[in-house]
């Protein structure tokens, strides 16, 4: 199967529960007929620590000293800047409770005839032991998680559990339950520790026959012949009472609220598809075998098709955390927030040309929601107008106020563009221009650089400073320093972006100067594009972040056909880097670099590292270092893109087909894919050559390359061409054969 996944037993761990979501409720599905528990989710479950009022820091009349020190050979003076904060970590994302639907002992194991399965084009999860079936689905139409369990003569307690692995021993829960003539309503209202109500989960439970008691903490249901359950959460002291809830929670069966779901789920979905040939033979199996084939072509379809799938269902009114929409623990590993620098980004980077429209949404409402915080970010530590985000967030407060000796995020003025670009991406692949709110971040980022940018270097150059690499440092000097290599890029990136979309701005002819005063990137006596363009600092390469090869992905300012000089020296940094800790997104960050240099074995490899590395639970999540250690949606999430990059690139102007193919999938057919040039594209290739289909929905000009493997032979209008005119609405076939 390649829309989908199963198992031959429940899952004995929250890790390897399946998933379901509507990018605000999630659901963990154990598939247990005996001990029946999904864990609820919701995006908006963030528990309060005090990060939540903490503003950042008033830093702003220290900033010249600082540049001053720093400037004069001081590589150390960006430790004192800040310093004496406590370290404060966002709020923390937690579950919420389980329902559990309980008749005996778990079964834990493998038995004949049971099957645990999720339907990737529908969100369905659903298990089937004997007589026994369970269904879950989170309603994109109605917003609620659905569960519908079917047996002769079902017999079964059911409540709602608030106790999870890592919950506070203090919580308050006060229960409701109300007998219905069809079933019952049971409510549970949380309270954190501290005081104040936490959030508010409501169940109604339908039965079909048979009778419905009141029983412990929950209903004790006797001899029905299905049972479905409708749940909701709400978070805060302001959410409604359970009666109002209750009221609230759509009417009508099982079948009619999936029907409903199931259309918005599967138009989303179903827009782009991998498929590869040799992986019909091992389609079948189990997802659990199957990732003990890392070379298997069908676990990479499979795992394309959960990817994409786990993206979509953790994007709505947020985009993925970094455990995506779901926990089943409330000790999260790094507070299950959003790490903006890197991790964000890269779960987030084939949704425009993947035909993913929703998840760039969900990241627009949290970039815009906190512009903001953003601001005081600027004002507050910069003393500038314009915008600078924090490397953290809980998906409420943008405020930056994460310092640490070893990482100064508060120094990292690149993060607004860095979280702009992919809706830059969005904005190309629709419609070619941005809207006018997109605009209107663009250019306070601009106008941040304006007034941050004032320092000049020897040379009269800009000089970037303070200056931070996410999250290195020279060998030779701490890690807030001058002239970090991503920091030029997001400087010039968008003073020139932001002058591009907003030419009658009055400071749009200042901000092209000022990036001509930029300095350009420098190339070390390794050969190598240096992390920071600044004389005497030193690398530290054994690193998983790649934060200096921004430029090159995404950005495209440096590629092997408009500069193959700079390309050959960020091609000698990647080669030069080591993968540190083997974190999942450093190996598929590099995966995605190599692609864009036309470096087909260092993709390869990349994957392979996290393919073999046991990096995927059976639920086909992942996690963020080898050994399924720390629930992680980064390689889940970013291993589309990755083959993506592979076989498809394109800017407005440019098209590139097959710059990476991957030699162990040497057949297949990649369709639905969008272009940043806005046109739709289906990719078919083998051994013996290759077919584009473009379908234009825009008249555009594009410069068209091939990677090494393939050349462009002929056209549906005749003969070879490095230049397409492509007309709206008239399809182009491209056909490629070997060089």
């Amino acid at each position: 199967m390649i829309g989908g996944t199963w198992e031959p037993a429940p899952a004995a761990r929250w890790e390897d529960a399946y998933l379901s979501g509507n990018g605000s409720h999630g659901a963990m599905v154990y598939g247990d007929p005996a001990d029946d528990r999904v864990i609820v989710n919701h995006h908006g479950l963030v528990r309060p620590n005090g990060s939540e009022s903490v503003r950042p820091p008033e830093l702003a009349d220290r900033l010249g000293r600082l540049q001053d020190a720093l400037l004069d050979g001081d590589v150390t003076a960006a430790e004192e800047f800040g310093a004496g904060r406590p370290l404060v970590w966002v709020q923390p994302f937690h579950p919420a409770f389980q329902t559990r639907i309980r008749r005996g002992r778990g079964l834990h194991e493998a038995v004949a005839g049971y099957r645990r399965e999720v339907d990737f084009t529908t969100g369905e999860v659903s298990a089937s032991y004997e007589a026994w079936h369970s269904r879950v689905f989170v309603s994109r139409s109605d917003d609620v998680v659905v569960q519908h369990v079917t047996d002769l003569a079902l017999s079964a307690e059911v409540w709602l559990d608030p106790r999870l692995p890592g919950a506070p021993a203090g919580l308050a829960v006060g229960r409701s339950t109300v007998l219905t003539p069809d079933g019952a309503r049971l409510a549970l209202r949380v309270g954190y520790p501290d005081g104040g109500t936490a959030y508010t989960g409501v169940t109604v439970a339908r039965v079909d026959g048979g009778t419905v008691s009141v029983a412990g903490d929950g209903i004790r249901v006797e001899g029905a012949r299905s049972l479905t359950l409708t749940t909701r959460v709400r978070r805060g002291a302001g959410s409604p009472d359970a009666g109002a809830l209750w009221a609230d929670l759509p009417d009508g069966g099982y079948a009619a609220l999936l029907a409903r779901h199931r259309t918005a789920h599967r138009a989303a979905y179903g827009r782009a598809s991998l498929t590869l040939r040799d992986a019909a033979g091992e389609r079948e199996l189990p997802g659990s075998e199957l990732l003990r084939r890392p070379k298997s072509p069908a676990l990479l379809e499979r795992l394309f098709a959960a990817g994409r799938y786990h993206l979509l269902s953790a994007s709505g009114t947020l985009p993925p955390r970094l455990t995506g929409l779901w926990t089943g623990d409330w000790d999260t590993a790094w507070s299950g927030a959003f790490t903006t620098n890197a991790n964000l980004n890269l779960q987030i980077s084939s949704s425009a040309v993947a035909a993913l429209p929703e998840v760039g949404e969900a990241h627009a409402a949290l970039v815009y929601r906190q512009l903001p915080d953003w601001r005081d970010n600027a004002r507050a530590i910069f003393g500038a107008r314009g915008i600078v985000a924090p490397s953290h967030t809980d998906g409420e407060s943008g405020h930056t106020r994460h310092f640490q000796r070893a990482y100064p995020l508060h120094l990292w003025t690149a993060g607004a563009d860095w979280l702009l670009q992919p809706l830059v991406e969005h904005a190309e692949v629709a419609t070619g221009t941005p809207d006018a709110r997109l605009t209107g971040a663009l250019v306070e980022a601009a106008l941040f650089y304006e007034d941050f940018l004032t320092r000049e270097d020897p040379d009269g150059q800009l000089a970037v400073v303070p200056s931070y690499s996410p999250e290195n440092r020279p060998a030779n000097a701490s890690w807030g320093t001058v002239n970090a290599t991503m920091d030029i890029a997001a400087a010039r990136h968008a003073l020139t972006t932001a002058a591009a979309h907003a030419p009658d701005h009055p400071s749009a002819g200042h901000w092209r100067a000022l990036a001509g005063r930029l300095p350009g990137y420098l190339v070390n006596a390794d050969g190598a594009l240096a992390e920071w363009a600044w004389p005497g600092l030193e690398e530290t390469y054994d690193h998983r972040h790649l934060s200096h090869l921004y430029p090159v992905w995404p950005l495209d300012e440096i590629n092997p056909y408009d500069t193959p000089e700079e390309a050959a020296a960020a091609h000698r940094a990647l080669e030069l880097r080591g993968s540190e800790n083997d974190s999942a997104h450093g190996h598929l960050h590099h995966a995605l670099i190599a692609a864009r240099l036309r470096d087909p074995a260092r993709v390869a490899g990349a994957l392979d590292a996290v393919l073999g590395g046991d990096f995927f639970h059976d639920s086909l999540m992942s996690a963020h270092y080898p050994g399924r250690d720390v629930y992680n949606a980064d390689a889940a999430h970013t291993l589309p893109s990755a083959v993506v990059e592979s076989l498809v690139q394109s800017t407005p102007g440019r098209l590139v087909l097959l710059p990476a193919p991957l030699a162990a999938y040497p057949t297949g057919e990649l369709r639905g894919l969008r272009t940043r040039f806005g046109a739709g594209l289906d990719l078919s290739w083998s051994e013996a050559g290759a077919t584009a289909v473009l379908r234009p929905s825009r008249d555009v000009r594009v410069d068209l390359r091939t990677g090494d493997a393939f050349a462009l032979t002929e056209t549906r209008a005749g003969g070879p061409s490095a230049s397409l005119e492509l007309t709206a609405g008239v399809d182009r076939v491209l056909t490629l054969g070997p060089r």
